[in-house]
């Protein structure tokens, strides 16, 4: 019997477990019967450390894991996907991570924990080094709202040009259209 499918949740910047669409997911998937399929990880701050966070939970999974990764977990997500040749669910991604987040350097706080840490220069090298030379459309769904206030949703829609993609007008960068759309990607990713 093969093993059940999973979904591994890549939570954004300053982020946690705990965010907003990451409890919407996982009462969602129990509300089924399904909150074994999910995993969310504690990402560091640091994105060699986040990587390999998210490397260790896909070799503890069990059958066929998709990554679902929101802004700079989606960024981490595609790398992943092209790497491990998964599919993923991008939400509001952080296409160009590096040069969003070189205007960030400095002293952060988890929003969720209150941890705080300092984000470097070499952090965003870090990032330059997870940057896909190229994607492979069909492995993407992309969720992207028009009112994003950090993201131009616009380079999202072109670097993954092909992609199965849903575009909501308004909203922000929290993707407010999530609840609704959970049934679509819950579907994508096989459960």
């Amino acid at each position: 019997m093969a093993a059940a499918s999973r979904i591994l949740y890549l939570h954004g910047f300053c982020s946690s477990p705990a965010s907003w669409k990451a409890r919407l997911l996982g009462d969602f998937l129990k509300a089924r019967g399904l909150g074994d399929r999910l995993a969310c990880p504690a990402l560091p701050p640091v994105p060699l450390a986040a990587i390999g966070s998210a490397e260790a939970a896909l070799s503890d999974a069990e059958g066929e894991t998709t990554l679902v990764g929101s802004s700079l977990g989606g960024y981490y997500a595609a790398w992943l996907a092209e790497k491990h040749d998964l599919r993923a669910v991008l939400i509001n991604p952080a296409v160009m991570a590096p040069e969003l987040l070189s205007g960030l350097v400095g002293k952060h706080s988890n929003f969720h924990t209150g941890e705080s840490f300092d984000f470097t220069d070499e952090h965003v090298n870090e990032l330059r080094l997870l940057e896909s030379p190229q994607v492979t459309a069909e492995r993407y769904l992309l969720l992207v709202e028009t009112g994003d206030e950090v993201l131009d949703y616009r380079q999202a829609l072109q670097r993954y040009a092909g992609s199965r993609q849903i575009v909501i007008d308004g909203g922000d960068h929290s993707f407010l259209a999530f609840p609704r759309l959970l049934p679509q990607i819950i579907e994508f990713c096989g459960l």
